[in-house]
């Protein structure tokens, strides 16, 4: 019973560093990377199709990002739902391919990004804690109904609060990392 528990605490919290990783290689860090391309989806043919599928997207240069459809009458509608989005970029096309140059982030750019990635750890480690409230509240209730005795509780509730403390260390690193990277010129 009680590692079921851990192993749902320890389950929920790495669905939360997931989610975290997955919005932090979304944010532009002023070189260029397809996953910010993962939320655009265009009208293929009456289907909302996610741009990643519609063709490929290389990155020949840090900067640069290379859209190769498919089907090449597609462009227009591509560049449409680009220039929609909130990237802030404008495509460029050859009749062939699709390019996205970034531009170099200014310094308060860096800034506001950077405090960005800090709210979203906020938010992460505010789902971990919650987390770790609502097992701590189950072990309560097991001692309530006599299924554990106190000093299992204490025990159980100081073994939840070391699973929280290293996702928490895990959130810190993955925002550091990304700050890093973000202030990096």
């Amino acid at each position: 019973m009680i590692n079921e528990l851990h192993e749902q605490v320890k389950s929920k919290m790495e669905k939360s560093i997931q989610v975290l990783k997955k919005d932090l290689a979304r944010m532009r860090a002023g070189r260029a990377n397809p996953q910010i391309l993962d939320r655009i989806t265009v009208d293929y043919y009456g289907v909302p199709t996610p741009l990643n599928q519609l063709g490929n997207i290389t990155v020949p240069e840090a900067r640069l990002l290379v859209i190769s459809l498919w089907d090449s009458k597609m462009i227009p509608a591509v560049e449409r739902e680009i220039m929609k989005s909130d990237l802030g970029i404008t495509p460029t096309n050859d009749g062939k391919v699709i390019r996205l140059v970034f531009p170099e982030l200014t310094e308060e750019r860096r800034k506001e990004l950077v405090k960005t990635v800090k709210k979203m750890g906020e938010e992460t480690k505010v789902a971990i804690r919650k987390i770790r409230r609502e097992a701590n509240d189950q072990l309560r209730k097991m001692q309530k109904n006599s299924e554990i005795t106190e000093d299992d509780l204490r025990e159980e509730e100081s073994n939840v609060q070391k699973i929280t403390d290293d996702y928490i260390k895990k959130v810190d690193e993955l925002i550091k990392e990304k700050e890093n990277e973000i202030m990096e010129v």
